[in-house]
């Protein structure tokens, strides 16, 4: 006799990781109340994953309890895929995505009103911080989970329910995770994401686990060389000209867009703003964390 179940929940998994292929796929369970991991990490392959004795197995923990969580594997590394979970973003957000180039290759409604969202951003292998970089600045830009993005976070698997007892509908049914869009797609403008948060891993340095990220030394640009360059983009964008009354937080942004794109430096171009701006630090309580949000939104532009 044909499982209807089994089959739905199997195509659900082969859409899922046919638009996200990968050699190996890490699978961990853990238990909606207890919160604990069923015992073993599990590598399978893509046909691994689809055997209907597999999703079998997966099928009888889910009713247990067990939350299902998937995630391309590669060891140390993340895999070129990053999850940004949008529990509480807009609801355009998906146009704004796409339209930004930034288009998902699967997104998942792990519960109404809540999705996730896989972003295909390299062919290769990415080092564990510039993943992080990328995960964290789409989360900032979509309205994502920030305790989410992060290098190797695991999304969930489709085809299961979500066991959180908050997620539970009105008659106590857990809902099912449902593809909502599934394609094959590296994002348009995957190396440009991969330059800016070299740029800003450059200008940041590589975070160790737990650490607070601070501003480097000056490079030692002179205050006369910064200017100079400063006002040579006023002048390319006729600023006084345009804007009597100018917001230098706006022309800040601009300048150091400009700046990175031409490759100079993410340090070098917090020096020249710190030396170069009008009246900085203009009553900013924090300016070096006003440096720090500036370039992250110039390596970053949306």
């Amino acid at each position: 006799m044909c499982d209807r179940g089994l089959m739905l929940t199997m195509q659900a998994i082969r859409r899922q990781v046919t638009a996200m292929p990968h050699d190996l796929y890490l699978v961990r369970l853990i238990h909606s109340r207890s919160r604990r991991a069923f015992p073993g990490e599990r590598l399978w392959t893509t046909a691994q994953l689809v055997n209907p004795v597999t999703v079998g197995f997966l099928r009888i923990r889910n009713r247990e309890g067990c939350d299902v969580y998937i995630q391309p594997y590669a060891d140390n590394q993340n895999a070129g895929y990053v999850l940004v979970d949008l529990d509480s973003a807009a609801p355009n957000v998906l146009e704004r995505m796409r339209s930004n180039g930034h288009d998902p290759c699967v997104v998942l409604q792990t519960s109404p009103g809540h999705l996730q969202a896989w972003i295909h951003v390299s062919n290769s292998p990415l080092e564990p911080y510039l993943a992080t970089a990328i995960a964290r600045q789409l989360a900032r830009d979509y309205g994502g989970d920030l305790a989410s993005a992060d290098w190797r976070h695991l999304g969930r698997l489709a085809g299961f329910t979500n066991q959180k007892p908050m997620r539970r509908t009105g008659r106590s049914y857990a809902p099912w995770v449902k593809v909502v869009s599934a394609h094959r797609v590296l994002v348009p403008r995957a190396e440009a994401m991969l330059q800016s948060a070299k740029a800003l891993v450059e200008w940041q340095g590589p975070p160790a686990p737990g650490s607070n990220v601070t501003l480097p030394d000056p490079l030692g640009i002179g205050t006369s060389a910064a200017g100079e360059i400063y006002r040579r983009c006023m002048q390319r964008w006729r600023i006084r000209e345009r804007f009597p009354q100018p917001d230098w937080s706006i022309v800040d942004l601009w300048v150091a867009r400009h700046l990175l794109a031409q490759g100079t430096p993410a340090t070098q171009v917090a020096d020249i703003l710190r030396l170069a701006s009008p009246q900085f630090p203009r009553g900013h309580g924090d300016p070096e964390d006003y440096l720090r949000r500036t370039i992250t939104r110039a390596a970053f532009p949306p």
